[in-house]
């Protein structure tokens, strides 16, 4: 199907969808399906649940936000539980602003921006129709229509209770234009867009001076006066500010704390009491969230100031800190680098990680209770598995600062950067020591950056540094030793066996000789020593190894050189020693000869079509290792 067909499909679909009917047709909607006239609130919980929902670990995670947001799930799963469920359900939750604070970059205006997108497409599904009375420039409940003495009567009959007024300009079309008969009030389903300013709307504050009230609540038609008559006329009155707008929906309010106070004393009625004062009418009826956003600094000068009491009782704060999982970051910025005109320059395999490194480390504090450093910190946040911690030591390690994440290096500056590194070099290819030294040259010249900050980003270049220095001699290691999986079984199986025989004091079985022999001391040491296992703890490690595997049996598991973070260690560095030599001769040789060649040639192969580099970052990355082995 070409694109003027799927044009052509859609005006049908749309078409489809549309509907038009009265006031006593809606009302047979309700009755056959109740969740039509459920509130804002409660439509964008719907939808949000919709995506899915999975419980792990006693945690909740929305799909909704899939592929966009990442390493936020506690903060979104808070969100969702603490303000859009209950909001859902009528609490007086639902009669608060919304306020996601959290530092630049963190995924604030993209968690709103989901939530605005996502209504647009919920409003097409059937699930999330919305029904509006026809003509209102409001997109009125048609609810609304029922007078206040027979509304509980309609909550005994169909269970919905209807809370907020008939809009003026309605209420002068019911009886000029209806005589007053609800029943034929003409009612049409609506879709949402912000495009259209239909159920979404967005402000943004400018200079105090220039904006108008009216860009919230609307302003009077002046060329309409000398034809109705009257200001209080409401068809005088244009009902098309953000607050009319977004009504049935939701409306972001952009730097809400930096708004004049004047805008924001009509979020007051508005919140609490759900309507609003504009022009000469009585008070109007909005069914909508109001999200706000802003980061930490000027929320504190916001909190400080005592006028401010009223409005801050009025809303639901939600920090929205950094990611801090590693694996997460990476995936940030494989997300950003996508939508960008870069997106076909090759980045080697672990740049991203490796910036994703010293990002976290920024972000990251210091532990003053449990004795760690950042970098096991890192990993345990990563889900990776750290000698000596287990899950109760990550939930501890959470609980112990409540701002953690709330500062540090943003993913707009690693961007950047990287940005930068691509430009900068030219080529279709940049590997973790381009990204790395373009984030270095940028803090030399980041103006809002301290020089204790600059001093202490700078050491966590270095590590990030020392962590890709050992992610490139394992890829290394991995590209010569043909079918590494299976030598680090084979030198593993090995191991234990002759560590069983140790600590059962029995012997071993030589499958070549036939004899039975002593364990193989020398073997055995030659892996321990790898990791730093002293002569005098060489016991205590090879018993533990017997209790690990032991526990994983019970488990019903199987033990792999994978199951025990040192071993592993052990087994990577054993291997990668065992080939230091080869790979030296091999990658430092200025004129290799034909086998030396041929290795490099079969290596840099392996490298393309299993590991992900091309030609040029392969050729890099075995020259960088090189080098750091002949030092």
């Amino acid at each position: 199907m070409n694109f003027l067909d799927k044009l052509k499909q859609f005006r049908d679909y749309e078409e489809k969808l549309k509907w038009e009917g009265t006031f006593a047709d809606y009302l047979e909607l309700v009755k056959q399906n109740p969740v039509i006239a459920q509130s804002a609130h409660s439509r964008i919980y719907q939808m949000i649940v919709s995506a899915g929902v999975t419980e792990k670990d006693g945690h909740k995670y929305y799909h909704f936000f899939d592929g966009q947001i990442y390493g936020l799930e506690e903060a979104i799963e808070r969100l969702v539980e603490e303000y859009f469920h209950p909001a859902a359900k009528r609490l007086d939750v639902k009669k608060r602003i919304l306020l996601l604070m959290g530092p630049v970059s963190g995924g604030k205006s993209t968690i709103v921006t989901l939530l605005k997108r996502g209504l647009e497409n919920y409003s097409w599904t059937d699930e999330g129709a919305i029904y509006a009375i026809k003509g209102c420039p409001m997109h009125e409940d048609p609810l609304h229509l029922i007078p206040t003495h027979l509304r509980e009567d309609f909550f005994q009959e169909t269970g919905i209770r209807v809370e907020g007024n008939l809009s003026p300009l309605n209420a002068m079309r019911l009886e000029k234009d209806y005589d007053g008969k609800i029943e034929k009030v003409p009612v049409e389903r609506i879709f949402l867009s912000e495009d259209k300013r239909v159920g979404i709307g967005t402000f943004s504050p400018s200079d105090p001076k220039s904006q108008d009230i009216a860009d919230l609540t609307g302003s009077i038609d002046f060329s309409t006066i000398a034809e109705f008559g009257s200001e209080s006329d409401p068809r005088a009155y244009r009902f098309d500010g953000e607050l009319n707008k977004a009504n049935r929906g939701l409306m972001e309010f952009q730097e809400m704390l930096k708004c004049d106070e004047k805008f924001l004393w009509h979020l007051l009625s508005l919140t609490q009491e759900g309507n609003f004062k504009a022009g000469r009418f009585a008070l109007i009826s909005a069914d909508e969230l109001i999200v706000a956003h802003t980061n930490e600094t000027e929320y504190r000068t916001f909190i400080s100031n005592k006028k401010n009491e009223a409005l801050h009782s009025r809303m639901i704060v939600m920090p929205v800190p950094y990611n801090l999982r590693v694996s997460d970051e990476e995936k940030i910025y494989q997300k950003l680098i996508s939508e960008s005109d870069v997106a076909d320059v090759h980045v080697a395999p672990h740049a991203l990680r490796t910036a994703a490194v010293f990002s976290i480390l920024t972000r990251l504090k210091e532990s003053k209770s449990r004795g760690i450093d950042l970098v096991k910190k890192m990993r345990l946040y990563d889900g990776e598995i750290v000698e000596g911690y287990h899950a109760a030591d990550i939930k501890e390690l959470r609980n112990e600062f409540s701002d953690e994440g709330m500062g540090g290096i943003d993913p707009r500056y690693v961007i950047n950067r990287i940005s930068s590194a691509i430009i900068k070099k030219g080529v279709p290819s940049i590997n973790a020591l381009d990204i790395l030294r373009s984030i270095k040259e940028g803090l030399d010249q980041h103006p809002s950056i301290s020089e204790e900050d600059r001093e202490r980003f700078t050491g966590f270049i270095a590590t990030a540094r020392r962590e890709y220095d050992e992610m490139a001699k394992r890829e290394v290691q991995k590209a010569f030793v043909y079918s590494f999986e299976e030598s680090a079984k084979t030198l593993m199986d090995n191991y234990l066996d002759n560590v069983e025989a140790y600590c059962n004091s029995n012997k071993i079985f030589d499958p070549i000789t036939g004899d039975e022999v002593d364990p193989d001391e020398k073997l055995m040491r030659s892996i321990e020593e790898q990791i730093g296992i002293s002569e005098n703890a060489k016991k205590a490690f090879r018993e533990e190894i017997l209790i690990r595997i032991s526990a994983y049996a019970r488990k019903g598991k199987r033990f792999n050189y994978q199951s025990h973070e040192r071993l592993r260690e052990a087994i990577q560095k054993k291997l990668f020693a065992d080939l230091k030599d080869v790979v030296k001769i091999t990658t430092s040789s200025k004129t290799p000869d034909e086998t030396q060649l041929k290795r490099i040639n079969e290596v840099i192969t392996r490298l393309v079509d299993e590991y992900g580099y091309n030609s040029t970052s392969a050729n890099e990355l075995l020259r960088y290792v090189g080098s750091l082995l002949n030092r």
